[in-house]
């Protein structure tokens, strides 16, 4: 189950990648190059990360194609997060249920909930800044937080 318009930091809201360990598990694996994620692919990947960045794009895609060598470089950097790739042409099914109107669109994903999901190649400084701030959010209260609106939400409707 995946969740979005969750707090990235206070008082910010976001509307709604990849470096794979292979047998052995996550510590006892190997690593691999990015790997691009399909609707076949998707909730095995992305959902057993704790930490997973997800970029939307397509080869036509010029600000795509300039944000690619930043995104590998930051999935070198960060080889305990999940990078994953996903094509928009050939998973148009998959883009169409993230709401992915824009590209490049990068989304964080912690816990399987979306915390981040915004259009644009992002500068090698802000992802880095933003890996940095996904990595210290308290998932204990964003979950509060979302239990918190989903109890209002349900009384005003009551």
């Amino acid at each position: 189950m995946w969740r979005a318009r969750v707090p990235l930091c206070p008082g910010r809201y976001e509307r709604p990648r990849v470096r794979v360990f292979v047998p052995g598990g996550r510590n006892g694996g190997t690593n691999v190059a990015t790997v691009e994620l399909t609707a076949q692919n998707f909730d095995s990947v992305v959902g057993d990360a704790h930490l997973a960045l997800v970029d939307f794009w397509a080869t036509w895609c010029g600000p795509c194609r300039v944000f690619g060598p930043i995104f590998e470089r930051a999935a070198d950097k960060h080889p305990d997060l999940v990078f994953g790739k996903v094509d928009t042409e050939a998973q148009q099914d998959l883009a169409q249920a993230f709401g992915i109107t824009s590209i490049p669109t990068l989304m964080v994903i912690k816990d399987k909930v979306v915390l981040y999901a915004r259009p644009g190649a992002l500068p090698e400084a802000a992802l880095e800044d933003l890996i940095a701030q996904a990595r210290a959010v308290d998932m204990d209260q964003v979950r509060a937080e979302l239990s918190d609106a989903e109890a209002s939400t349900s009384a005003a409707g009551a």
